[in-house]
């Protein structure tokens, strides 16, 4: 079965390598037929802290970290952490192929590119970032 991929707001950064993730949804009443906005929170792991409270970003599910982490942050306000495991970003791929097809901004670290690149995702070279 697929990892998941969620899209959400970091709502809070004050844990060590920890951010809790704010991710809304919209569902439709099965009486009434009225869109209803249903939200959730989960707390995703952020190796380097680099995540602030505001940055939209990704998280993909993972093993159990703790007791309620079980969500990786895999991108962050549309660049890709370079410090991703590969079947992290493999998950993610669609989603990022999804988000260059439509032109949105992306960056993406060299090495990332490379593991998008065996899963069939190409990156524009001008969307790669090299790190010297």
């Amino acid at each position: 079965m697929p990892k998941r991929v969620l899209i959400g707001r970091v709502t809070s950064d004050k844990m060590d390598k920890t951010v809790t993730v704010l991710v809304n949804r919209r569902v439709m009443h099965p009486l009434y037929k009225k869109f209803i906005r249903l939200s959730k929170k989960y707390a995703a792991h952020d190796e380097h802290n680099v995540c602030q409270v505001g940055d939209n970003v990704r998280i993909v599910e993972c093993p159990p970290i703790s007791k309620r982490k079980t969500w990786t942050v895999v991108s962050r306000n549309g660049d890709v952490l370079g410090d991703v495991s590969a079947a992290a970003l493999a998950a993610a791929a669609s989603s990022i192929a999804h988000d260059e097809r439509a032109g949105l901004p992306v960056t993406v670290p060299e090495e990332a590119a490379e593991v998008l690149a065996t899963q069939g995702v190409e990156v524009s070279p001008e969307h790669q970032t090299h790190e010297s």
